[in-house]
This record gives C-alpha cells, structure tokens and sequence, in this order.
C-alpha cells in the first residue's frame, strides 16, 4: 500500500507542477484566485517533501542514535514529517480550533484534525510510519482546492454575466465628454455611448446607428442592428457606431441593474435537495463523532471485562479515528450546492436568469405549461398580411387606410403606417372623425373614406364581405362604395410551435394559453402551434381564476409553470408554481413577480431551461446516491477492521472529488 501512496505523490508532484507551470506561464491568472495559487504551491511543497522523506532510507535516521542521542534519528525523522503536516494541514487545524472556541465543534475540520492528529500520535507511540496521517490530510487539501477550483469555474460563469456592469456614463458638456456615476444620471438625460462601451442606461436612440453585442444579456453571440428611434437597454455592448440615447429609466431600475440584482441573490434562495443536506450534516456530524468514540471506547471495554481479553486499545483508536475520516460529509455537503450553482451558472450563459436553486428544482418538475399569447407566443406586433376583394391597387388601398387613420397611436393604426412604408402627409386629411368603436372617418384627397369593423359598415350602411381569415379585419369604403378590407393580425413567433412540441417532448403533459383575444383568433393561433388548451376572452383576473382551476387539476409533486410578458401577467406569475418572464420585452413588473427570465424572449429557452433543471437535480440525486452508499460500505467495513486509513482517503477525498466532478457537468448546457 505504501509503494501505491509513493506512486500517487509522484502523480501529484507532476500534475501540481505543470498546472503551477501554467499558472505563471502565458496566463498569469491561470483561472485561480491568489488562495487557490498558494494551496496549489503548499501541495507541492508537502508533496515534494513526502515523497522525499518516503525515499530516504530507514538506517539514515537509525545511524544518527549513534552519533548524537539515542533516540536522535526518531525524534528527527517525526520533526521532518511534522514539518510537512504543517505545511499542508495547519489551517485546517486552526479552523477546527476557532470552530472548537466558537462552539461549533461538529464540522469536516474537527474531524479531519482529530483524526490525524490522532493517527500522528499512534504513529509516536508505536513508532511508526507517519504516511498515512499526512496522507489523509494531503488529500483533502487536493479534494478542498478541486472543490474551491469548480465552484470558482462555476462563479465565472455568473461572473462573466456581472461584466454588462457598467463603469460609467458619458454625458456631453460644452462640447466635450465627461464621464459620470450612472447612479447620477437623470430620466431624460441625453447620454453618448461610443465604440467598445456599454450601454449604462435603458432608454430611446435619439441620433447615430450600431450594432449591438447581447451576447452577455441573451447567450446569443449574433449582433443586432439598431438605429435612431429604437429602444435600447443596458448592459450591451456597443460595436460600431457612436450612438446618443435618450435615458427612460434610472440606472437602478434599468435593465442591468435587475439583472444582476437577480444573479446576486439568486444562492440567497436554496432548494429543499439544498435545505436537506444542511440538516443531514448537522445531525449526521455530531452522530459519526459519538459513535467513533464509542468504538474507540466500548469495545476495549468489553473485550476486558465481559470476555477478560486484552483491550487493544491501540488497534480499536486506530478503527475509530479511520470512521472519523471515512464519516466527513464532504462530498455531500460540497457537491450538492455546487451541482445547483453550476446549473445556474451555465443556464445565465444561455442567457436564462434563474432567481434561486429552488425555482430550478421546482422546474424540473413542471408538468403544465401555461402561456400568454401576445408577446410570449406571438410577436406581440401587429401587420397587414392580407388585402381582400379590393378593386384597386393594394398599395393605394393602404395609402387611403394609412392617411385616415394617421392621427390615431392605437397599434392597429400603427401597422397601417408601417405596411405604407412612408410618413403620412396630414394636408391631404381632413374632417377627421373617430367612431367610438368601430373606427374612423375622413377626407382624403377630397375622398370620403371610412375605415373600421362591421359594425361601421353597418352604420353607414354599407354592404360588405365578410373575412374569414383570423385576425382584426379593417373594412374600407371610399365616397359609400366598399372598397375591400384589410387584414390585420399578431404574427406568431417563428419558434414558437416548435417550443411547443418540445416541451411535450421534455415531458410536459399539458400546454395552455391564456388570452384576451377573441375566441376566433386564439383558437387560431393554439391550432397553429398545437397547444392542449386555449381559455380566451379574459381579462387579468380570470387569467388567475383560470391558474388557480389548473392548479387544483395537478397530481402529486407536478408543478405547474405561467409564461409571461405584460404587465397584467404579473399576477399570475407570482400565483403559479413557477414563473417565467420574456426578459428583452416584457415589462418590469413581469420580471420582478417571475421566478425566471428569459433574456432574449426565445420560447424555445423554456424547454431548454427544463432539460437543464432536470439534468441539474439527476446529477444531486447521484452524488447522494454514491456519497452516502460509499460512506455507508466504508463506515462498515472501518468499524470491523477491514477498511484502513487508505480507504477512508478514498471514501472521503475520492468520494468528493468524483462527486464534484460530476457536479461540473451541471455547467455543460450548450447542446441540451
């Protein structure tokens, strides 16, 4: 066994010198922090020294009772092996002192200081070999700085998020740029955002075109053109041209401050997998400290007065001290919490927000999946796509619908703008009249032209056609002849009938979409995409009245899930089990109320953000699985004598290390 440990040092002497190679080489940083540079040299060193003293031959210290004292090469060759226990050990003996002063005995300190200083002194006392004390804490401190190294792999990848911070404002003054806290910037304040700079602040583009990194914000590495008149939002980067934004938002309400309010916080909240490794290790600990000492205690006990043998009290403190290093909780207590950071971490790279591990937990269990339509499903614009039994040109119908309509900001209104592609010349409009709710009348180009529903018609009495396409049908009549009717219609969303069938693919059992739209039309639309359930016509308080129906359907441990955008959706999003808010669009109080955001309101990320959260949980539930049958076998077989102070390393160190292993591949979520 001794010749394997040899081995293993000589492994580590080369693996910590080339990763210490790297870390001064062409990458000063080497991807650790300066505490993880300095274990990485205090492994080394004890390492080098181990396998030093291991290689030096035993009649050098036994030749020096001669020459100095008897007993000089004993005491000699302890004080170079207590050397290299200090060097690797001594903080974790004086965390397991502060914890002892603090009254918080019961950690993996504690155990680990007791349990080589107490194999230190058996090795005294028989003097014997002193490998397998510093062994064991030679390879905890291996398992402590891979464990610090994954969990820091993991933070970078929330902290790459944290990134979009920006540093500053620019604001223009006599003619030169000064640069401010962006906390001080004003609503309305006019701010210039130049090449290579992030956007500080949400607001409106009021001069200059570019285009945009959303990378950190969305996970999606292709640029977006942006121009004058458009709204942009902080924490993108600007590439290429010099942009001047109109702010909309202080900095604290903008866009980059949510965000990163809510990675922040985002550990704060844990998950009941999180909550009960917690409470295991505080009854756990304490339990396997009592039952060591009752195994170094009883039994010599009762092998002297029950049965009037020796008591061996060497060999049963040997047993119990080896159950002390097999019992740390490490792999549980580390690998649990890392699994969930890293899930988190790697689904803010795909530019999903998760505000907690409990929300992620929860989704891995979502069985119905409840949508919004407008803004979620569908694009949320309206546009002309279709112009029916017109007599004359389309274009020219549009023109007349545009110019009577020119005065109006209603979003229908808007779209007959945009499909005319030019800004409308108000002189050729006159003698406007809105007609409450049924549309408009005016004079253009000395044309009587009315443009509204049929119930306008019906009013001037105009015969027309009615349409069966889906959508807001605007009739139009020009000096009271029809003239055909135009199209109108919320465009769905190119992913979203596959987002659908995805998610019926990742195991959800039931789809259903809540709108305020007509029955027709959301009929539509959840036949397009292949959606279970369609409830229509509501207004915001059904749509909680509908949630609150559905929860009552679910069975067991299935959660149901509302995604979102509006502002009257916040209120479903805090009734559902889980919350998901589209992010780019939706509103602030969307975002707030939601447990999950979407950052580039992609519906297909929701089907992703699943798979995530269930290859995050299978992940905890094997590292218990592994962590405690391994420990359970290992504890056994300590107790009867067969396990040594080699297999408690493995159980301890290696049990952990596997775990956090398979921990780091909650961050690979690329291809799910």
């Amino acid at each position: 066994m001794q010749e394997i440990i040899v081995n293993l040092l000589l492994v580590v002497v080369i693996v910590t010198a080339a990763v210490f190679r790297f870390i001064v080489g062409n990458r000063p940083d080497g991807g650790m922090t300066r505490k993880q540079k300095v274990m990485l040299v205090r492994i080394l060193g004890a390492s080098c020294g181990l396998l030093v003293l291991q290689l030096l031959p035993t009649e050098l210290f036994a030749g020096l009772d001669n020459i100095l004292f008897p007993s000089a090469g004993r005491w000699l060759r302890f004080a170079l092996y207590l050397a290299v226990y200090f060097l690797i050990g001594h903080d974790i003996l004086r965390k397991a002192w502060k914890g002892i002063m603090n009254r918080q005995v019961f950690d993996e300190n504690f155990l680990m200081a007791v349990a080589t200083v107490g194999a230190m002194a058996l090795a005294i006392y028989e003097n014997g070999d002193y490998l397998e004390a510093i062994a064991v804490m030679l390879f905890y401190q291996i398992g402590e700085w891979f464990q610090s190294y994954a969990v820091g792999r993991s933070r970078r990848n929330i902290s790459d998020l944290m990134d979009i911070r920006p540093d500053y404002a620019n604001i223009e003054q006599d003619g030169s740029l000064e640069q401010v806290d962006p906390d001080e910037v004003e609503i309305g304040s006019v701010i210039v955002v130049q090449p290579g700079e992030k956007v500080p602040i949400d607001g409106v583009i009021v001069e200059g075109s570019s285009t945009l990194n959303t990378s950190a914000l969305t996970g999606e590495s292709l640029p977006r053109e942006v121009s004058e008149g458009e709204e942009i939002i902080s924490g993108c980067i600007n590439m290429t041209g010099l942009l001047k934004i109109r702010t909309t938002k202080e900095f604290g309400e903008s866009t980059v401050s949510k965000i990163l309010d809510l990675v922040e916080n985002a550990s704060s909240r844990k998950s009941r997998s999180e909550d009960f490794i917690s409470r295991f290790a505080k009854i756990y600990t304490p339990a396997v400290c009592y039952s060591a000492l009752a195994l170094a205690v009883l039994p010599p006990l009762v092998r002297m007065f029950a049965l009037g043998l020796s008591a061996d009290w060497g060999v049963w403190l040997y047993r119990a001290l080896t159950f002390l290093v097999i019992s740390c909780p490490c792999a549980l207590v580390i690998s649990i919490p890392l699994s969930f950071f890293a899930g988190i971490g790697g689904a803010s790279r795909e530019g999903i927000l998760v505000k907690g591990s409990n929300f992620l937990e929860a989704l891995s269990q979502t069985k119905i999946m409840v949508f919004d339509k407008t803004g979620t499903l569908t694009q949320g614009v309206f546009e002309v796509n279709g112009i029916h039994h017109s007599e004359m040109e389309d274009q020219k119908l549009i023109e007349y619908a545009a110019l009577a309509e020119s005065a109006s900001s209603h979003p229908i209104s808007k779209s007959l703008q945009r499909a005319y592609g030019k800004e409308p010349d108000r002189s050729r409009v006159s003698d406007v009249k809105e007609i409450s709710g049924g549309g408009v009348i005016a004079t253009v180009d000395g044309l009587e032209v009315a443009a509204g529903n049929d119930k306008l018609m019906k009013q001037l009495g105009i015969p027309y056609i009615s349409c069966h396409d889906t959508g807001t049908i605007i009739h139009m009549a020009i000096n009271g002849s029809y003239a055909g009717h135009i199209v109108i219609s919320d465009i769905v969303k190119p992913d979203s009938r596959e987002a659908i069938a995805s998610l019926k693919a990742s195991g959800v059992e039931k789809t259903v979409m809540l709108t305020g739209d007509a029955k027709k039309v959301a009929d539509s639309v959840a036949a397009q995409l292949g959606i279970d359930q369609v409830c229509s016509e509501l207004l915001p308080g059904d749509k909680v009245d509908k949630v609150e129906e559905l929860l009552k359907q679910k069975s067991g441990k299935a959660k149901l899930a509302f995604v979102g955008d509006g502002i009257n959706d916040a209120p479903v999003l805090s009734r559902a089990d889980i919350g998901i808010a589209m992010g780019a669009m939706g509103s602030d109080a969307a975002i707030e109320a939601a447990d999950l955001v979407l950052m580039d309101d992609d519906p297909m990320k929701i089907a992703k953000a699943i798979r995530i959260s269930r290859k995050c949980l299978g992940i905890v539930y094997q590292n218990i699985v592994m962590a405690l049958g391994v420990k359970a076998a290992c504890l056994i077989l300590g107790a009867i004598g067969i396990a040594n102070m080699y297999l408690a390393i493995f159980a301890d160190v290696g049990v952990m290390i596997l775990a956090v292993l398979n921990a780091i591949r909650c961050l690979s979520v690329k291809n799910l």
